[in-house]
């Protein structure tokens, strides 16, 4: 080989192993995990809603950022301006907690949205009752909690949200606001679409932590260091209300937000897209 040839064979390798350095810096979330997220300008046709957080205390990016999001009238984050909180809640099942996360948003005057589906509608009616009663958004998280993404035909996209929008009419007399949340944060390019022809905003989320195991449930002190580091403006925080350890935390929770200087916001208060 010759010096000029060799010369490049190492330039060409030398570039291949600069891209591999790249890719794994790229996939690094910066808390120690590692994001499997499409580009955030070009989602996968499929994915799981996912984020990584650069730094503690601004927003996480999202694996589809929000002017991409707004073409569908879909959200991750709310008004970024200003220390706000936007709570939400998903619904499943009713697990001996809502009352309580009830009685301490009523006590902190927060309002908050309640994402059902059916079995919640169907066996705890009059706390699905409660919740509209006292100002909260009930929003629709499907009649079955199916994968979403693998549903391609508007037809069946559409049942499973209009079955629980029947159901929750039929049950409280009231109509079931247009605020749609992907069981699972599973979601398709169509699915946005989807939704957007029928009306609905699709709200994702800025922040979460594992709190969806009621047979291992985190501590407290595990919940406060996912959810007190992290806050940050505008967040759209996801709870679970099956979980015990936020029934527990939810009052002292609020309370160390209020004292960074948060107030909390209906989703109604989104800012326009």
């Amino acid at each position: 080989m010759s010096h000029s040839n060799r010369i490049r064979s190492a330039v060409r390798a030398l570039t291949a192993l600069c891209l591999v350095f790249a890719a794994l810096f790229a996939l690094y979330t910066g808390d120690g995990s590692v994001s499997t997220a499409a580009p955030a300008d070009v989602p996968a046709a499929a994915d799981n809603w996912g984020l990584s957080f650069p730094t503690e205390g601004e927003s996480p990016v999202g694996n589809a950022d929000p002017a991409y999001l707004a073409q569908y009238n879909a959200y991750y984050l709310g008004d970024t301006s200003k220390k706000v909180i936007y709570l939400t809640f998903d619904c499943g099942y009713e697990n001996g907690y809502t009352a309580s996360i009830l009685d301490t948003l009523k006590k902190h005057n927060a309002p908050a949205a309640f994402f059902v589906v059916g079995n919640m509608v169907q066996t705890a009616p009059e706390l699905v009752q409660r919740m509209a009663a006292e100002g909260h958004i009930v929003g629709n998280h499907t009649f079955h909690h199916p994968d979403m993404s693998s549903i391609s035909e508007q037809s069946a996209f559409q049942k499973e949200l209009d079955d629980l929008s029947a159901l929750y009419r039929e049950t409280t007399g009231q109509e079931l606001s247009k605020f749609y949340r992907p069981p699972q944060g599973k979601y398709s390019e169509e699915n946005l679409k989807q939704a957007n022809a029928m009306g609905y905003k699709t709200v994702f989320w800025s922040l979460a932590y594992v709190d969806w195991y009621v047979d291992d449930q985190p501590t407290h002190d595990q919940a406060y260091s996912k959810l007190l580091p992290r806050i940050h403006d505008g967040a759209i925080v996801l709870l679970h209300s099956t979980s015990r350890t936020n029934a527990e935390i939810l009052d002292d929770l609020l309370t160390k937000w209020e004292g960074m200087g948060y107030t909390f916001a209906s989703l109604n208060e989104l800012p326009a897209l």
